[in-house]
């Protein structure tokens, strides 16, 4: 055998197994009644666990008051019950947040198909150890055979008992291992007769009902098959996870239909036994025919069969089509099914010579290679789910009559002045109008008014129902059977007009939705249009969550209202954190007033969708299920989308921060080596030449010095400045100052750093005053200065004017230099916005003079801007500030 021929494990056995890694395991204790010692057995499996070093916590056993029992629980650490208030008193419940906070290495929890009392976290004790297997916390349980749910109608027929707690048997398959507990019957009864099972009264009944051998040997049966098939099914499974070659024979493959019938669920339960017994992979098909809309009570049965389908374990599909018996028969083909269960046909026209029969005769005649199994019932039960159609509203017989009416009155009146040879069209008329507008039982009563109004005014004798001649009742009973024939067939094509429109509205909607939320960006208006969306389709308040911090946050809801209390809070976060639906209509928290989807997407969580139960406690159907499947789909591709956006954005943005923090490094890098060097250099002359040098020498020095320092002290202030600007923290300390000894100061400052420009500063006779801080204005407007003596050259001249205008101060700062170049105007006053020739601004060489000018002048509400180009008066750079009047003037 070569390498490449070598046998290899499944790739699916590989993965079933990796899925376990973190998850605790479960051992279950089976037994086929009551009694048989079942706890016992798994109490003695704990202390011997125990004895061996693991940390053995009981989480719930009930003993029944049996010593033997008792004893076996004595040694062992207890979880204290919980305390739940039920209908006035307090009920002892297995503790799950208890047990999750303690997590043993293994927990006890008997009776696994126990129902928790209202009020619990779950209503099923199975789902607690649900809980707890996710958390990592190995369980052992108990459980006796009659609690499977696809065994519930077996059970039923051999103890006449009907067992209401049961267990889906999708549950059982995750059990690492399965433990038989069996007992013979005699001795199982002996036990019972001893008082060890139940007290004396209850177990005699118990021996007369339920604890007969024949009961006792079937139930056992069941049970070894229960294991038998778990015990196949992991050998197949270490085969195929070890590589170990074997015959693989082709497997079995079942079809359940489904109808909207009693019998649907009868089916399901019989399709998973049979399933169980073949080993079989099993499917639970239902066909909708175009046209043909199923009434309420039909829908929800099929619904419900549906779903207990589902958790049972098969694969649900819903099939389109007009020929049943093809669709079917194509479905089996392409899905290999070898055997198909169908229900016998009710009570009907199956009798009938020229009936084709019922769906089960027609998959009979069809099936060509695979086997038909037809489940019987009895005549009785069939005959109990006979039910006559929907009669509609009582108001649309009344308007029925009404256009019989209509129609004799037109057609009394018009034989009078034209001789019409067949007045029964107009008869046709007055069936085929209600039939299409209002429904067909109304359409069938108009048909047999027709009737007897065309007998009774144009059919001769007039004014009576007699017939005189047989030709005349022979054309009366056509036209009362093409009467009935239109109005079925104008009906039928109307109610499929309207399944025709609602699935319209329905893709409609669904497009709409899809691109209302393509066209959003931004993720909060994703989840307020999500929201109103959903609500408008399904007509319940909608909302959506998302994690913030620890906890899920109301992002959006419609009706914008916050109605969330404790339980639907608490369904939300363990929809959450499991992936599950929870809450209103499902089996974790059903007391909740909501009902909880998660939102995924890819491989992350974004959030869950929460649905309002309505005051009547009406549930989804199934078309409504399918369009909140595809609404919260949609919702969370949307989410994700607007997320990524939202991340991509904030990438750019972090880059550009980055890139801005380069150059604006580099800027200050560049800017601060100029001063600091010159500082160094005069201070190091003043320290080792000092006592050399005259005292004009040390003054020139010095003055560099202070110059040199000044000049980093105005760069320091416009990065401080710049920080507080965009920060929102500038804080701005108003007086009245005068714009004019603003403006002489700035020049005598210029003029003190070594400008050679000439400046000029006109200012009216009388002071201008403004209301403004005055160290920001004078950085401001220092920084225009600033600008101009950089970029204007050294023998330019530079204008400052100042004047009042009605609404404040106005302020003018030109230069008869080169100007500003036309492609930098639009981004003069951005940050790092340089000159290439100059290299600086006001600000120096990092680029924010002229931003920290507008963000000072902004701040005190005024206006600065870089004034166009004038033909007229050629010059550089010209800007205005304009400051706002003050509030009252200085005394």
């Amino acid at each position: 055998m070569t390498k490449d021929d070598a046998p290899r494990a499944s790739p699916d056995a590989l993965l079933a197994e990796a899925s376990r890694e973190g998850r605790g395991r479960l051992r279950l204790f089976l037994g086929a009644a009551p009694g048989v010692g079942k706890t016992y057995a798994m109490l003695q499996a704990a202390r011997a666990a125990k004895a061996a070093g693991r940390d053995v916590l009981v989480g719930i056993v009930e003993t029944h008051g049996r010593a033997d029992t008792e004893a076996m629980v004595a040694d062992l650490e207890i979880l204290p019950r919980a305390r739940i208030p039920y209908r006035g008193r307090l009920v002892s419940e297995f503790d799950l947040e208890a047990a999750l906070a303690r997590r043993p290495s293994l927990l006890l929890v008997d009776e696994y198909a126990h129902s928790n009392v209202e009020g619990s976290r779950h209503p099923k004790r199975w789902q607690d150890v649900a809980d707890c297997l996710r958390a990592g916390i190995d369980v052992w349980t108990t459980m006796n055979v009659q609690h499977v749910e696809s065994l519930n109608d077996v059970v039923q027929r051999i103890t006449g008992v009907r067992v209401r707690e049961t267990v889906p048997d999708t549950t059982l398959r995750t059990a690492d291992e399965i433990v038989l507990v069996d007992l013979p019957s005699d001795e199982l009864i002996r036990r019972l007769a001893e008082g060890k099972v139940y007290v004396e009264d209850t177990a005699t009944r118990a021996t007369q009902n339920f604890f007969k051998p024949s009961n006792l040997t079937a139930l056992r049966e069941l049970a070894l098959r229960q294991v038998a098939s778990r015990v196949d099914s992991d050998l197949l499974e270490r085969m195929q996870g070890g590589a170990i070659e074997g015959p693989w024979a082709a497997g079995e493959r079942l079809l359940v239909c489904l109808g909207p019938d009693d019998a649907a669920e009868r089916l399901v339960r019989e399709g998973k036994r049979l399933a169980d017994l073949l080993g079989a992979h099993w499917f639970a098909v239902t066909i909708e025919r175009p046209g043909v809309t199923l009434d309420g009570p039909a829908a929800a049965k099929l619904d419900v069969a549906m779903q207990l389908a589902k958790s049972l374990g098969a694969e649900t599909q819903s099939l389109v089509g007009s020929d049943l018996p093809t669709e079917i028969l194509r479905f089996a083909r392409f899905e290999n099914v070898t055997q198909i269960v169908v229900g016998r046909a009710r009570v009907g026209r199956a009798w009938l010579p020229w009936s084709k029969g019922s769906l089960a005769d027609a998959m009979v005649r069809r099936a060509r290679g695979v086997s038909v199994l037809v489940l019987t019932e009895d005549r009785e039960a069939a005959w109990r789910r006979w039910t006559l159609p929907e009669m509609g509203s009582w108001t649309a017989y009344p308007a029925a009559a009404a256009s019989v009416a209509a129609a004799t009155l037109l057609g009394t009146q018009l034989v009078r002045f034209v001789p019409l040879p067949n007045v029964s069209m107009l008869y046709l008329l007055a069936v085929l109008v209600p039939a299409i507008l209002i429904g067909v039982w109304p359409a069938v009563l108009a048909s047999f008014l027709s009737f007897g109004a065309y007998n009774f005014f144009f059919i001769d004798p007039a004014g009576t129902f007699t017939i005189a001649r047989p030709h005349e009742l022979l054309a009366l009973a056509v036209f009362l059977i093409i009467a009935v024939t239109i109005s079925a067939v104008a009906g039928q094509a109307r109610e499929q007009m309207r399944a025709s429109a609602r699935r319209t509205r329905a893709a409609r909607r669904l497009y709409e939705f899809t691109r209302t939320l393509s066209a959003l960006p931004d993720a909060n208006a994703v989840l307020e249009a999500a929201a109103s969306e959903i609500n408008a389709a399904l007509g319940r308040a909608a909302v959506i969550l998302r994690p913030e911090g620890a906890d899920l946050e109301i992002a959006a809801a419609w009706p914008p209202d916050d109605r969330l209390d404790v339980p639907a809070r608490t369904a939300a976060r363990w929809s959450f954190e499991h992936g599950e639906a929870a809450g209103a209509g499902t089996q974790t928290l059903p007391s909740s007033g909501w009902f909880f989807t998660p939102l995924d997407v890819a491989d992350q969580r974004v959030g869950v969708l929460g649905l309002e139960r309505p005051g009547d406690n009406a549930p989804l159907d199934a078309e409504a299920r399918a369009l909140l499947a595809a609404l919260a789909e949609q919702t969370a591709a949307a989410l994700g989308r607007a997320l990524l956006s939202t991340e991509v954005r904030a990438a750019r943005t972090a880059a550009e921060t980055e890139r801005v923090r380069n150059i604006l490094l580099a800027s200050i890098s560049h800017d601060f080596r100029t001063p600091l060097a010159s500082i160094l250099g005069s201070a190091t002359a003043l320290i080792d030449y000092g006592e050399r040098l005259d005292d004009e020498a040390r003054r020139d020095l010095l003055a560099g010095v202070r110059d040199e320092a000044r000049h980093l002290d105005q760069m320091v202030r416009n990065l401080l400045s710049m920080t507080r600007l965009e920060a929102g923290a500038l804080e701005i300390n108003r007086d009245w100052i005068d714009v004019g000894e603003i403006l002489n100061r700035i020049v005598e400052s210029a003029r003190r750093r070594g400008a050679t420009q000439g400046f000029a500063v006109d200012l009216p006779e009388e002071p201008i005053l403004a209301h403004a801080d005055g160290t920001l204005l004078d950085q401001a407007l220092g920084n225009i200065v600033g600008n101009a003596v950089r970029h204007a050259g050294p023998n330019a001249r530079v204008m400052l004017s100042a004047r009042r205008s009605p609404d404040g101060v106005t302020v003018e700062i030109d230069d008869d230099g080169p100007g500003v170049p036309d492609g930098l105007r639009p981004q003069v006053f951005e940050k790092f916005t340089r000159h290439r020739t100059s290299g600086a601004d006001g600000g120096d060489s990092a680029g924010l003079g002229l931003a920290i000018t507008k963000g000072i002048v902004e701040a005190h509400g005024g206006t600065v801007e870089l004034l166009p180009n004038d033909p007229a008066r050629p010059r550089g750079a010209a800007f205005r500030v304009h400051l706002p009047a003050g509030e009252g003037a200085p005394a």
